[in-house]
């Protein structure tokens, strides 16, 4: 399986996984402004009153995986959400979440707050 595929395997997976365990998929593969210091989010999920912003990995083990989310990266997704946040209003109020998906073989590790603005 190539990587694209793989990938989409991924994000499919950590799609179900969550919907499984009670979010709501909001939007999926979320790109703003092509070009820019923007960036994509691989899942944007709700569940009661919290939005969060999910980044999905695939690697061979969940050790790659735990780095495979760079400060660049999570920059660039920080200011994707704030973006999101911007152009949809009703979820200003909401609690904000940053979360990883990690996908290794069939396994799915799920980690709540990976990371936080501070952090990013």
């Amino acid at each position: 399986m190539n990587k694209k595929r793989k990938g989409n395997f991924a994000e499919f997976s950590a799609r179900l996984y969550l919907r499984l365990k009670g979010y709501q998929i909001v939007e999926k593969n979320y790109i703003t402004g092509r070009g820019t210091t923007a960036g994509e989010i691989d899942i944007i999920a709700r569940k009661k009153n919290t939005i969060i912003f999910v980044e999905v990995k695939e690697r061979k083990t969940l050790e790659d995986a735990l780095y495979a989310i760079k400060p660049q990266q999570k920059k660039r997704i920080l200011n994707a959400a704030k973006f999101y946040l911007a152009k949809h209003p009703f979820y200003q109020k909401f609690d904000v979440r940053f979360d990883a998906v990690f996908v290794s073989f069939f396994r799915i590790y799920h980690i709540q707050n990976a990371w936080s603005e501070l952090k990013a």
